[in-house]
């Protein structure tokens, strides 16, 4: 053995030895917090149904969990690293059990939604303690292969919620959605005790209890705000109220930040290119990856016909093609050779252009596939790496923090996506037809088939400009990250300048 070698064996030797069972129960609790953000899409009628559940209430039940989860995100990996990311993710897991059993036994509205919002915590703790623990159980010789494994599963429960509800209601009742993750936990619970050591930051000081309670408020008023602009307008009460007063809190939230001795997130970070242009890659592919992908699955109703569940299916190999490459390990050794920022531009290229196929694709399912299967291709690449570099600029005794920021980073692109594209389909649809006011409705209002395929045409063309803006948001925004990356390489001794 030479001497440049003995290093580099020494610390192969120091891996823990269980680290890669370690990762599949990590993943298999990411699985279910992602899966339980769609699992209820197709399940509305029938908990208006079985609950007598209001739109109002209908729309608590689906919201409550991710709005508890995108609120706390950035609290619970500041408490990570303070109290051991371990015992976080322990302590999420048991809230997410005890939550998701509540809900599967629920009689009434408000009990479901409180169950919900007890899922919510669980999921915020789970959401970041995964990530940081992956960090530390992985060197960084490892670690781009086991982030692209955890940003697959991340894909994975994203587009499999529609189809895993709508098979679990074919055959049990409501809550079984629900009771599902009771085993799941259990057995994560066992596993992670057996098999994921602890680790914490040293030192520390005091808990940031102010800046806590203001990213909480802040961040929860603004995601309120901006997944209630589509139900009840955008210059509503329920937009108009919250959405300025959560600005205002995170903007106290960032002057206290700056002030306080011990930061629960220290703003130096945002001095960093590289953190910049990592951020700004989280933010946008989760923007147009999750208003393309609502887009695409109303279109799939709307225009061809096709049921919920079967939908949900046809949107499958978005996400069969981010696990399969990242599985692989095709992902991860393309990384490793073009380096961070060309593998952010390249993947965020390919999903603009899987975004701009799809937009276009005509009649039949070829051309709607393999814009399907560009998206996949392009998101297997680029979010692992986005991942790895939001990380990999933070120190590694601040992972959970880094985790925290890639979670509420991830939530506020998903609900702005969701917001912005449906707006911008809207907006164009009303213009083509301004007395619908909503595509069901318009369908309804159709006494002829000339005129329900007048009101297809229009939702088709104004649901392909919403595509194109999430197209261009994130070629922007890929280009933008992968040059803040670069030039953040080029000026910091010891980074790879590809």
């Amino acid at each position: 053995m030479t001497a440049a070698t003995a290093p580099v064996e020494s610390a192969r030797e120091a891996r823990l030895p269980g680290r890669w069972p370690a990762l599949a129960v990590i993943c298999l609790a990411q699985l279910v917090v992602v899966l339980d953000n769609t699992v209820l899409n197709v399940a509305v009628p029938t908990l208006g149904r079985e609950l007598g559940a209001d739109t109002a209430g209908i729309q608590w039940i689906v919201n409550a969990y991710s709005l508890v989860q995108a609120g706390l995100v950035l609290a619970a990996g500041a408490a990570a690293d303070r109290y051991g990311r371990r015992r976080l993710l322990l302590t999420g897991l048991a809230l997410f059990g005890l939550g998701s059993l509540a809900a599967g036994l629920s009689t009434t509205t408000g009990q479901l939604i409180a169950a919900r919002a007890g899922m919510g915590v669980g999921g915020a703790l789970l959401m970041t303690s995964t990530l940081a623990v992956v960090m530390q159980l992985f060197d960084a010789e490892e670690r781009t292969r086991a982030i692209a494994a955890w940003s697959a599963v991340s894909a994975l429960g994203f587009a499999a919620g529609q189809p895993v509800g709508g098979l679990l209601l074919a055959h049990f009742a409501w809550g079984a959605l629900f009771l599902v993750n009771v085993p799941v936990v259990l057995l994560g619970l066992a596993a992670t005790r057996l098999l994921v050591p602890e680790s914490r930051a040293p030192g520390g000081g005091p808990p940031d209890l102010l800046g806590a309670l203001l990213s909480t408020a802040g961040t929860t008023a603004v995601v309120y705000a901006v997944v209630s602009g589509p139900e009840h307008g955008w210059a509503s009460a329920h937009v108009l109220l919250p959405a300025p007063a959560g600005l205002l809190l995170l903007a106290a939230f960032a002057h206290w930040e700056r002030r306080t001795a011990h930061p629960m997130l220290d703003p130096a970070f945002f001095r960093d290119r590289r953190f910049t242009g990592a951020v700004t890659g989280v933010v946008l592919i989760t923007f147009g990856s999750a208003g393309v992908l609502f887009l695409l699955t109303q279109q799939l109703q709307f225009v061809r016909g096709y049921p919920p569940l079967e939908a949900g299916l046809r949107m499958a190999p978005f996400a069969l093609t981010v696990v399969a490459l990242n599985f692989t390990g095709l992902t991860a050794r393309l990384i490793a050779r073009l380096g961070t920022p060309r593998s952010i531009a390249l993947g965020m290229t390919v999903l603009a252009a899987g975004f701009c196929t799809a937009a276009f694709a005509g009649g039949g399912y070829g051309p709607l596939l393999a814009g399907l299967v560009l998206m996949g291709a392009g998101c297997a690449v680029a979010n692992p790496a986005i991942v790895e570099a939001v990380v990999g600029s933070i120190p590694p005794d601040r992972a959970g923090a880094g985790a925290g920021i890639d979670g509420a980073m991830a939530e506020a692109g998903s609900s702005l996506g969701v917001a912005a594209l449906g707006a911008v389909m809207n907006a164009r649809l009303t213009a083509a037809l301004p007395a619908a006011a909503s595509v069901p409705a318009a369908l309804a209002a159709a006494r002829t088939e000339a005129d329900r395929a007048a009101v297809l045409d229009a939702f088709t063309e104004a649901s392909r400009t919403a595509q194109l803006v999430g197209a261009a948001a994130v070629l922007a925004g890929g280009l933008a990250a992968a040059l803040l990356l670069a030039r953040a390489a080029r000026t910091s001794p010891g980074h790879d300048p590809a």
